[in-house]
């Protein structure tokens, strides 16, 4: 199975080589511009991921994001949410490195068979970096306004931080 997964990505490269060649396509010219593509998406959206980025590790520098966990400490208590993972639910919408980083820290403090570090881990998986998304997807689109998109994925986070707790709670028990 180890070499089937090791050439999976090569093969399928190497098929739609094919597969472009037998169609006339060429196949260098389209990756090129391709590429070119992929570099004025970046450029649109590089400002927007930078200011997202610095405003993240301010906030977490600052202490501004433990002063929101701790007034929110008894509203995730009643949904059963461990107080914990407070920081995980306040940077998984900003940013998935600083949220990978601060779930490294839980189960490292707390170790991975703990409820913690399994809560930790299965909300990382349940959740999306909101912002991080729309800013890149809506940048690449052109589109200025997300009117609900943000609250509607804001809402489909708290759904999956609370149902990924109360997942870990029902399995570990």
């Amino acid at each position: 199975m180890e070499q089937f997964t090791a050439f999976l990505v090569p093969g399928l490269l190497a098929l739609a080589a094919v597969l472009g060649l037998a169609k006339g396509v060429d196949v260098y010219s389209a990756l090129a511009e391709g590429a070119l593509d992929g570099l004025k998406v970046l450029l649109r959206i590089f400002p927007a991921l930078v200011g997202l980025l610095t405003a993240v590790y301010m906030l977490r520098a600052s202490g501004l994001l433990e002063a929101a966990g701790a007034a929110l400490e008894p509203v995730l208590h009643l949904l059963g949410i461990p107080q914990e993972v407070i920081a995980l639910l306040l940077v998984r919408p900003v940013s998935g490195s600083a949220a990978l980083g601060v779930g490294a820290e839980l189960i490292e403090r707390y170790g991975p068979d703990s409820l913690i570090g399994r809560t930790a881990a299965v909300m990382l998986g349940s959740t999306e970096t909101t912002f991080y998304t729309v800013a890149v997807y809506f940048g690449a689109a052109g589109i200025k306004r997300s009117r609900y998109a943000i609250p509607a994925a804001l809402c489909a986070d708290l759904t999956g931080f609370v149902v990924a707790a109360w997942a870990v709670r029902i399995m570990c028990n």
